[in-house]
């Protein structure tokens, strides 16, 4: 009977524990709402009007996801509250308020994974913090670049983009000079858009090599490597969507205009997720054997 008594009353502790560990989470997610609700609702609707950062919407779900799939691991590793954890959520503090200060939008938002971070290592150890690292990284990517990277990429982008394409098309017959960022064809001129720079794919692209890297449990040195081949990825597939758009216009103008041309660029995109996945496997497979 003693022994049933000291088990239903380890039971009622385990379950008080668990209440009061519900408590601080339900606490420490009501400061955090109230802290950074304008910043996330700002960055909601640019992920909702914006089109380069509509990818944005469905990073935290995946993150979420793979941290559910990951619990069993996650809870093996003890819980063990650091202090040193403080630093780092001492250094987010003063990247929301440099962010604020500054009304630079990439700091404030991106302060919030930070903090993330310095919560789970400063209320659960080191351990736990790591095996959530690579959320934390994903979690990253729903930040949209800052205005200023955007715009001084932006340019020389859309001008290579625009280059490489006339000489493209040159190669295939078709009368084509560029000015600019404007090619004139025999019967139009096409302006090459920040939307064909590249920028635009590049962030969901990036996003699509660290997913791809998790799901075939590659490698650090593949992950990274696949991250880095998605930039010149993103803009490869771009030069030959705006090379097929020369082509098609000087064939039949209605081809590159209009539904064709949004279509175009989903096919595009298709393409670009296809090509991802075959150098994906490629890499890995290189960096296993090596």
């Amino acid at each position: 009977m003693s022994m049933a008594i000291t088990d239903s009353t380890a039971r009622a502790s385990g379950l008080r524990m668990t209440a009061a560990g519900w408590m601080k989470i339900a606490a420490v997610s009501g400061l955090l709402a109230l802290l950074y609700f304008d910043v996330l609702t700002d960055l909601a609707v640019e992920w909702w009007t914006v089109d380069a950062s509509s990818y944005g919407m469905l990073v935290p779900p995946i993150t979420f996801y793979i941290v559910y799939l990951r619990k069993d691991v996650l809870f093996s590793v003890p819980a063990i509250p650091d202090i040193r954890g403080l630093w780092l959520t001492v250094l987010a503090c003063l990247v929301f308020l440099a962010g604020k200060l500054s009304a630079e939008f990439f700091l404030a938002r991106v302060s919030i994974v930070v903090l993330l971070a310095g919560l789970t290592w400063t209320f659960w150890g080191l351990g736990r913090a790591k095996m959530l690292a690579f959320p934390f990284v994903l979690l990253a990517t729903m930040v949209p670049l800052p205005a200023i990277v955007y715009n001084t990429a932006a340019a020389p982008l859309q001008l290579f983009a625009s280059g490489v394409s006339t000489t493209l098309a040159q190669a295939f017959g078709v009368s084509i000079y560029r000015d600019g960022n404007v090619i004139h064809l025999a019967n139009t001129s096409l302006g090459v858009a920040e939307a064909c720079s590249g920028l635009n794919s590049l962030s969901a692209l990036v996003v699509g090599s660290l997913l791809l890297g998790f799901l075939e449990e590659a490698s650090v040195t593949g992950r990274i490597l696949l991250f880095l081949l998605s930039v010149p990825l993103a803009i490869a597939v771009n030069v030959v969507r705006v090379t097929g758009t020369a082509i098609l216009a000087d064939y039949h103008l209605e081809f590159a205009l209009g539904f064709y041309h949004t279509l175009s660029g989903w096919l595009v995109f298709v393409l670009g997720f296809a090509l991802l996945w075959a150098v994906g496997k490629f890499v890995f497979r290189w960096t296993r054997a090596t």
